[in-house]
């Protein structure tokens, strides 16, 4: 039966078809499937298989990528209050797009991969200066400060990742915090995040939960 709601639910995700995908997972729980089953038995392996697809050669697009951490961000907020045991929140991550750039879909994503992975990510949004993503991590109690950047001007900038990096420094905050960085320049240049100051990169979202996993554990650690 689990089985076939997988394939079901996995053929409602590629078809970019929102409401079957939620249908499916209602049957799921009318048939007594518990809530951490959904989570991690059906949308975590989902999200992973869609979004892995990113550095494969399966016919996915970010139409379909943007859809399936969607769902995944609203199904996980549905199931959590009814786990039976509070699931532990990894850590937190404050995260916005540099300032002077306004493409947030592919940081919508991440936030969506990262709901799975029960990180807590803290969204503020686009165009956003330096000072506000250190006073929002000193705010959330975050471990990583993430920056996304889809122009190069917009990633080398003076008032991005580097501008945060100063601020750190000036205020004796790096031990607290780690920077990620991601976008498209990264991905032509492999050691940008180097160049502005980020402690890591991450090429797409599958990776950055893993990264970011990591970077919170090294900063509790």
């Amino acid at each position: 039966m689990l089985e076939q709601i997988i394939t079901a639910y996995n053929e409602a995700i590629f078809d970019t078809d929102r409401e079957r995908a939620l249908s499916i997972v209602s049957q799921a729980a009318e048939q007594g499937f518990s809530p951490e089953d959904i989570v991690f038995k059906l949308v975590v392996p989902a999200i992973e298989q869609m979004l892995a697809s990113v550095s494969s050669n399966m016919d996915a697009n970010l139409a379909q990528h943007f859809l399936t951490s969607q769902i995944a961000a609203e199904i996980i907020d549905q199931m959590i209050p009814r786990f039976k045991t509070a699931p532990e929140i990894v850590g937190t991550i404050v995260i916005g797009t540099s300032p002077g750039d306004f493409h947030g879909l592919g940081k919508r994503i991440v936030i969506g991969c990262l709901k799975a992975r029960m990180i807590e990510a803290v969204d503020l949004g686009l165009n956003v200066p330096p000072e506000r993503f250190v006073d929002a991590a000193l705010e959330h109690g975050a471990q990583v400060i993430g920056i996304s950047s889809m122009m190069v001007h917009t990633a080398r900038g003076d008032n991005g990742c580097r501008a945060v990096r100063r601020l750190l420094q000036e205020r004796g905050l790096e031990d607290r915090f780690r920077i990620i960085v991601g976008g498209a320049p990264y991905r032509f240049d492999e050691q940008l995040y180097r160049t502005v100051g980020a402690d890591s990169w991450a090429e797409n979202a599958v990776a950055a939960g893993q990264i970011i996993t990591d970077l919170i554990r090294e900063v509790k650690s």
